[in-house]
């Protein structure tokens, strides 16, 4: 898998002269604006795609506490700091990203198994992120209010301190930027635990921070699983934590940051609903639910899974669905043509395909796809491959219709009416996001405003510039990653309130 990887930065000390041969051999925790081994660490992570890639240890409670001081002390002059300076710098680290883009797109394939060409989109949106909150970093300002006889009172929107940002293995280094870019532009710290699964790119970025300018420690990377996760959430320093993941550990987080009265950022689960209508442009449709489904080989929590299809076009939809499908390119993620690479892990491919056998089992039909791919490349025999999945015949009461699969498997539905299709796309205990193909505009703004999903498409999905705000409803959590409304979750309002005359007593 790891081909054609020697122009990382002397700190990313590797080996790459062929296919499969990439070795991390440096530390991957940053701590004070360098590189360090973790000052405590217990259970040790192997990272690998197809063989061992590079062992990490797990940071204990002594290596958590030092990364949470470093920031906390970074803090102390980044909050001093004007918006404006904070942009300058801001800025510098998003054009730094932008030059090395292919670099760190390749060292993201690596990281995660997914195509270059979906790695490079996955950077671009990472610098564009930075760039946003640049700009508005400037801007941040609370309110002036008159008062009776000349008093007045204003709001300052302060940060927090030091937050903590745990993130996924699907989008490692865009989901630290989309979690660090508004935190920084605040004026907070960050300390990030990527997922034990992908911990290479996030340091990169710990990197670019530091040759950007910012105060030593700002940005900290501490390496590890749910033990480091919990020494974070219970830190009486951390301020905040913004997570990315599965329902039942964020359910743990919020538990966590309860005891603190910590606020909290959950960007969990979805099994969101891809709702065709019969008036769609087909073509355009088929797009949709290509998109919706098979990005990063399923792992995607906003996949729109659950595909409702009007019956009127069930079988020419289906039909096309299905050829497009086998027509994707799966294989060497570094490949310029590759669409489709590895899925994360051996146990998360077992999975899946427990979840396509089950789905037989209950009387779905597969139309293409579900079975192991081994290409034809012999370093690539052990990666975690397999053909993306098309699931006909398929019932609301199935589970793989009601529970995230988290890979390459779309579930076909057909459905007669609109008012049947609202009631079903809302019957699920998530609600993360869901879209509406169809030419009839009024109808598309009347499905989404039906729809208890954060984020909606209408004849497109899986679009999410940094500029709109990205959530969920319900068990797909709360609060926002990108726009304006994630400045929210990093400041906290102060209110003052000046009287310019005589204080009237009333003892």
């Amino acid at each position: 898998v790891l081909s054609r990887f020697f122009s990382l930065r002397p700190s990313f000390a590797m080996s790459s002269s062929a296919t499969g041969t990439f070795t991390c051999q440096q530390p991957l925790n940053y701590r004070a604006g360098a590189r360090v081994q973790p000052a405590d660490g217990g259970q040790a992570f192997f990272f690998f795609l197809c063989r061992v890639i590079c062992k990490l240890l797990c940071s204990g409670e002594k290596e958590v506490d030092l990364a949470v001081q470093s920031a906390k002390a970074a803090f102390k002059i980044w909050s001093q700091m004007s918006g404006m300076e904070r942009s300058r710098v801001l800025l510098e680290a998003a054009r730094i990203i932008r030059e090395q883009r292919d670099e760190i797109a390749t060292l993201e394939t690596i990281n995660n198994g997914k195509s270059i060409f979906e790695a490079r989109v996955d950077i671009d949106i990472s610098w564009q992120c930075l760039e946003y909150y640049a700009g508005l970093a400037g801007s941040l300002a609370g309110e002036h209010i008159q008062l009776p006889g000349g008093s007045f009172g204003y709001t300052r929107r302060e940060p927090l301190g030091v937050c903590a940002g745990i993130g996924a293995w699907n989008y490692p280094f865009q989901t630290a930027c989309w979690k660090c870019a508004p935190a920084l532009a605040c004026g907070n710290a960050m300390v990030f635990k990527p997922s034990p699964f992908t911990p290479i790119s996030v340091v990169k970025l710990a990197e670019i921070f530091t040759e950007a300018g910012v105060p030593k420690g700002l940005f900290n990377v501490v390496q590890g699983g749910a033990a480091t996760g919990q020494l974070l959430c219970h830190h009486p320093d951390v301020a905040k934590i913004s997570f990315t993941g599965s329902v039942p550990t964020g359910s743990k987080i919020m538990e966590m940051a309860a005891k603190g009265i910590k606020p909290v950022t959950l960007e969990l689960g979805g099994k969101s609903p891809l709702i065709i209508f019969s008036d769609c442009a087909l073509e355009n449709a088929v797009n949709g639910a290509l998109m919706a489904n098979f990005l990063t080989q399923g792992e995607v929590c906003c996949n729109g899974t659950r595909v409702f299809v009007e019956r009127k076009i069930l079988d020419a939809f289906t039909k096309e669905v299905v050829k497009r499908t086998q027509k994707i390119k799966i294989g060497d993620p570094l490949l310029e043509d590759t669409r489709m690479g590895a899925l994360i892990n051996r146990p998360h491919l077992d999975r899946v395909q427990g979840f396509i056998k089950q789905a037989k089992e209950q009387g779905a039909e597969v139309l293409c796809g579900g079975d192991l791919y081994v290409p034809d490349d012999p370093k690539l025999k052990n990666g975690y491959y397999m053909r993306p999945c098309v699931l006909g015949k398929c019932t609301d009461d199935m589970t793989c219709v009601k529970e995230e699969i988290f890979g390459p498997v779309m579930s076909i539905l057909p459905f007669d009416t609109e008012e049947e299709v609202l009631e079903r796309a809302n019957n699920t205990k998530f609600g993360l996001a869901g879209g509406v193909f169809t030419r009839d505009i009024q109808k598309a703004h009347r499905v989404v405003a039906a729809l208890k999903a954060g984020m909606c498409f209408i004849n497109n999905y899986n679009v999410s510039p940094v500029e709109l705000p990205f959530g969920g409803y319900k068990a797909s959590g709360f609060g926002r990653e990108n726009g304006r409304a994630a400045i929210e979750h990093y400041t906290q309002l102060k209110t003052v309130c000046v009287e310019m005359g005589d204080v009237e007593s009333v003892f």
